[in-house]
């Protein structure tokens, strides 16, 4: 009799609104899915303690690596509490090389796991000018990384042709938006749920909610 194989996933996973609804996707599609979150240094430290919450909630095994390595080579808002934030065709929030080496970790940990299937939640519809969230990168990595580890990874990115919008409408069609919602941090001020209301990140966020909400006509 043939043995079943099971289907397994890693999700890179902040706590923050696109990542969540890839581990919710994950967890749909995908027999046994795990999840790798990074610390390097981030402006809310917060927004570790909601990946944890978050994992806990799901039943989800959480890797948790240290790259404070990150910090020490790149300056950018995210990683430096003193620096306003600014916004430009690259805002001073991208951090150098970031899902290069977050994507590559996973990879790495990926394998010694047995998981071929890594998800992100980048995004080239809504990207804030961030040049590794490219399908054109993530394509590129996923050929590096084969042939660096001669493995055959897939780099999935449940979320690269949809603007928040849309993400909100995956949350609601699995039942999940107001968790979504209440329980992740995507602010760039560390403010939980709906955020402060004026950082980029939740303008993005929150234009987006109120735009599928009046959709459906809710709002």
């Amino acid at each position: 009799m043939e043995e079943c194989k099971m289907e397994k996933a890693i999700v890179v996973f902040s706590g923050g609104q696109d990542s969540t609804t890839c581990l919710l996707w994950a967890l749909e599609e995908f027999d046994q899915v795990e999840t790798v979150t990074f610390l390097y240094g981030q402006r809310h430290e917060l927004e570790v303690e909601c990946a944890k919450k978050i994992a806990k909630d799901l039943g989800v095994n959480q890797k948790i690596i240290q790259m404070d390595l990150l910090n020490q080579l790149t300056e950018n808002a995210l990683t430096r509490k003193e620096m306003l934030i600014e916004e430009g065709k690259v805002p001073n929030t991208y951090v150098e090389g970031r899902n290069h080496i977050f994507l590559s970790f996973a990879a790495i940990y990926a394998k010694t796991i047995g998981v071929k299937n890594v998800i992100t939640g980048v995004s080239e519809t809504e990207f804030s000018g961030y040049p590794d969230c490219r399908e054109a990168f993530i394509q590129s990595l996923n050929n590096t990384l084969n042939l660096a580890m001669d493995e055959q990874f897939n780099l999935i990115t449940p979320l690269m042709w949809k603007d928040k919008a849309e993400v909100w409408e995956m949350a609601d069609k699995m039942g999940r938006l107001e968790y979504i919602r209440e329980n992740t941090l995507t602010c760039y001020e560390g403010v939980i749920g709906d955020g402060c209301g004026n950082c980029p990140a939740c303008k993005l966020r929150n234009d987006g909610l109120q735009t599928y909400l009046q959709g459906r006509g809710v709002v």
